[in-house]
C-alpha cells in the first residue's frame, strides 16, 4: 500500500503550494494525493494554482481534487447565483489572476480547461481507513447522503463532534494555527492565505510538512 498525502486550503497561495510540493516526497506510482478544496479566492495567484494542479493531473493520475465551498460560489457566480456574495469573499482577487491573463476579445477570462476542472471536481473520498472532505460531516448520516450543503460548508457542529464516523475523517476549511488532530478526524487548514502556512498531512504515518 502506498502513502496518501492530503493537501490543505491554498487559495491562491502558489507561492507555498511550490514549497510544500517541493518538501514531500511523492512517489506517484503508488501513493496518492488528495487536495481538499478551496484552490482559489482572497490569494492573488488562482489561476496559476488551477494551471498547476490540471498540469499535474495530466502526469500522475493518482490524484483525488475535492470541492470546496470557494469552488461553489464560483460556479453559482458564473451561473448568475449570488454573484456579490462571491465577490466579497476572495472572488475578485480570482477574476483578477484571469483577467490579467486573458486576451481582450474572450468570452470568459477562465479558460475552458479550467472550467473543465472545476466541474469535474468530486465532494469526498474514501478508502478504507480514511474519509476525505472539503468541511466536514453531519452525525449518523451514511456517507452517500450527506447534504452537499454540509460537506462543503459545515463548521461547529462538526468540529465540536467525537462522533464515530467510522473512519477518520481528514478535513480543511476551517483555520486553526496548527493541524486539528483527534481520534475521530484531523483537519488541516493551517491559514496559508491569512499569513501562515500550507499544510500536508502524510497517512497513514500522521506525519506534517509545511511551507
Amino acid at each position: 500500500m502506498g502513502k496518501i498525502f492530503a493537501i490543505g486550503d491554498i487559495h491562491g497561495c502558489f507561492d507555498k503550494l511550490q514549497i510544500l510540493m517541493d518538501k514531500i516526497d511523492v512517489d506517484f506510482d503508488t501513493d496518492t494525493l488528495v487536495f481538499l478544496g478551496d484552490y482559489i479566492d482572497r490569494g492573488p495567484n488562482s489561476s496559476e494554482v488551477v494551471e498547476y494542479l490540471i498540469d499535474l493531473k495530466k502526469r500522475f493520475s493518482k490524484i483525488i481534487f475535492l470541492k470546496g465551498n470557494h469552488e461553489e460560489m464560483l460556479e453559482d457566480f458564473l451561473a448568475g447565483i449570488d454573484r456579490l456574495k462571491y465577490l466579497t469573499n476572495g472572488g475578485q482577487q480570482t477574476l483578477d489572476s484571469y483577467l490579467k491573463k486573458s486576451r481582450k476579445f474572450e468570452a470568459s477570462p477562465i479558460p475552458q480547461e479550467h472550467l473543465d476542472f472545476f466541474k469535474r471536481l468530486r465532494l469526498y473520498y474514501e478508502t478504507d481507513q480514511y474519509i476525505f472532505v472539503h468541511a466536514g460531516l453531519r452525525e449518523n448520516i451514511p456517507l452517500e447522503s450527506q447534504d452537499v450543503l454540509d460537506i462543503l460548508w459545515i463548521r461547529g457542529r462538526f468540529i465540536d463532534s467525537d462522533y464515530d464516523f467510522g473512519k477518520r475523517v481528514i478535513f480543511g476549511h476551517t483555520v486553526f494555527p496548527e493541524p486539528l488532530v483527534q481520534p475521530n478526524k484531523i483537519g488541516i487548514d493551517t491559514g496559508a492565505v491569512y499569513g501562515n502556512k500550507l499544510t500536508c498531512l502524510e497517512l497513514p504515518r500522521l506525519i506534517f510538512y509545511d511551507s
